[in-house]
């Protein structure tokens, strides 16, 4: 049975009891999508929590997830729905020779050759469940267009079947790295939530709550690093979710301090390209190295 969340503090807390620390803006908005019916569109940079949230936020409200990935060239058929064409030809080749034509392709363009995806699962599904489209700035606006009739009317329509309308409105969320500016025309259908960076406070929340054994010590330096690191002309900035792999790298080799030769070991485990190690172990080694960093 699903849960309505019945206030911005609620959201929050349910939240927060799944692992996912929200601040007041994300549980504002989760809170106003839950109850307005409407789809969120959360933008920002790679890693910062927006895919996570969407799980979250099926975890807090006990939700199915229905995750529908995109990529450049996604179609309607890998989207949508596509007919089984396999089992509708031979579905003709084995029926009887005097069955008239009619009976056939209405047997054949039934719902029993129909091949649901992502979209058509979260319209069909009779339970609510969280829609996450992930990574929609990946596709074209031809499909973004195709989109509109989801996000306005929660509906798909089916030319041989006709229009199969959502019998619980899904919570739809999209993601968007921000790589391509999206049409004024799915942003109307969508509330706005930008994910950025943590500040300072909020990530150090983070990194105790999936690595609580740290010290305090070691997860301040941790997260000042971090912060030091984003700073810097990279190719991919660390994500949150780099910083709780840090974390917990740090405690399983039982490291007490993040001193420069610590630093320089792990250091594969927040920069994942070759130019960026460089930089990083330049810049911030040096800082490590005179004691400039304290945590």
């Amino acid at each position: 049975m699903a849960v309505d969340l019945q206030s911005v503090e609620e959201a929050r807390d349910g939240l927060g009891a799944v692992g996912y620390l929200a601040a007041e803006s994300t549980a504002l908005v989760a809170f106003l999508a839950a109850k307005l019916g409407k789809p969120v569109l959360v933008e920002g940079p790679a890693g910062v929590g927006k895919t996570e949230l969407a799980k979250a936020l099926a975890r807090a409200t006990d939700r199915k997830l229905i995750r529908l990935q995109c990529y450049e060239g996604l179609d309607e058929a890998k989207a949508l729905y596509e007919w089984n064409y396999r089992k509708q030809l031979l579905r003709i080749q084995t029926e009887a020779a005097d069955t008239g034509w009619q009976r056939v392709q209405e047997d054949i363009f039934s719902e029993d050759f129909l091949l649901s995806r992502p979209l058509l699962q979260a319209i069909a599904e009779t339970e609510p469940v969280v829609l996450l489209i992930d990574e929609i700035d990946k596709t074209d606006q031809e499909f973004e267009a195709m989109l509109l009739e989801v996000l306005s009317d929660f509906q798909i329509s089916i030319p041989e079947l006709g229009v199969v309308e959502a019998q619980s409105r899904p919570l739809v969320l999209l993601t968007s790295n921000n790589s391509r500016e999206l049409t004024e025309a799915l942003k109307r259908r969508c509330l706005y939530l930008w994910l950025d960076y943590p500040e300072t406070e909020h990530e150090l929340e983070i990194v105790r709550m999936h690595a609580p054994e740290l010290s305090e010590r070691v997860a301040a330096k941790l997260v000042e690093v971090i912060r030091l690191v984003r700073e810097l002309d990279l190719k991919k900035p660390p994500s949150i979710a780099e910083s709780i792999d840090w974390a917990r790298a740090l405690l399983l080799l039982g490291a007490d301090d993040i001193d420069e030769a610590t630093f320089r070991s792990t250091l594969s485990i927040i920069v994942k390209h070759r130019t960026d190690l460089d930089t990083v172990a330049e810049r911030a080694g040096v800082k490590l190295q005179q004691g400039l960093l304290t945590g």
